[in-house]
């Protein structure tokens, strides 16, 4: 994916502002330990994806801070940093750096030259990321995909916490 999205992303894809106020980066956001899917407290406000790196699930996040969709994902080998960005980039299908073929690819950072973003494995594939090879693709399910897709428009914020 990040040498597709290379040559289809803009150059800087870095991150951009967001009106939401993220959880501090070096701190794990509050969970509820009796319902684990439950929104991280301090993941901001809005209508916004929030992606927990240490849990490796996602939340989209609608009006009045209710949570639309949560699901879990398999990350690549490269994650970003906790904070605040926005979508900035969307492709509906492209071959991932891993040569897997990919789907609604939802682009919101870079890290490390690699762009980094949520998809769906056409096949549905979760295949485990080459350690060798930086890749940044979150892989989420053909179906959460779906629901990523109609979610994460060019702009939505993206809050990313520990």
């Amino acid at each position: 994916m990040a040498h597709q999205a290379s040559v289809t992303a803009p150059a800087d894809l870095g991150p951009a502002h967001a009106t939401v106020s993220p959880a501090p980066g070096a701190v794990k956001a509050p969970r509820d330990r009796r319902h684990p899917d439950a929104l991280p407290a301090g993941s901001g406000t809005g209508e916004r994806v929030v992606y927990s790196v240490d849990d490796d699930r996602v939340w989209l996040v609608g009006p009045g801070n209710k949570v639309r969709h949560t699901f879990a994902v398999t990350p690549g080998s490269v994650d970003p940093a906790p904070g605040a960005y926005t979508v900035t980039s969307r492709s509906s299908r492209i071959t991932g750096s891993d040569g897997v073929l990919v789907e609604h690819v939802v682009r919101f950072t870079s890290a490390g030259g690699v762009a980094v973003g949520f998809s769906a494995a056409v096949d549905d594939a979760a295949a485990k990321p080459d350690p060798d090879r930086p890749t940044g693709g979150i892989r989420e399910s053909r179906a959460d995909g779906d629901a990523m897709w109609e979610f994460a428009t060019i702009g939505r914020p993206v809050v990313v916490v520990r």
